[in-house]
């Protein structure tokens, strides 16, 4: 799935879509906006597979099924996000639960992500 050219009204988009999709814990619908070659990075994966760092929209996919795939729905919050331009990167800060959590997404020029890291905190 090609999002074209990233620029602030497609960042909104994305959020908007982004947000829909984990709400619903579609994580298909996720993925979809990944880069084959695409890394995540995140101290969940670290502990979940033993690596801080997921490659691979495939494997992305995989590792997301095996951390929220029992879970039918979430209440995930957007706190905020911005855009930048110059580099490409969305940062989006959300909160589940008592997790709250930043998460930039950099992105390729078709519009998908190539590599995001999440940071949690409380």
């Amino acid at each position: 799935m090609s999002a074209g050219k990233m620029d602030r009204a497609a960042a909104e988009r994305f959020v908007a879509a982004w947000h829909a999709s984990w709400c619903k814990v579609d994580i298909d619908a996720v993925v979809a906006h990944f880069a084959d070659d695409a890394q995540m990075r995140s101290t969940l994966a670290l502990e979940l597979t033993g690596s801080p760092v997921v490659a691979g929209a495939e494997n992305i996919r995989a590792y997301w099924r095996q951390a929220y795939g029992h879970i039918e729905s979430a209440d995930l919050k957007i706190l905020g996000w911005s855009w930048d331009e110059v580099i490409a990167r969305l940062t989006v800060w959300w909160q589940l639960g008592g997790t709250r959590a930043s998460e930039f997404m950099d992105f390729d020029a078709a519009g998908r992500v190539i590599r995001s890291e999440a940071f949690y905190g409380k």
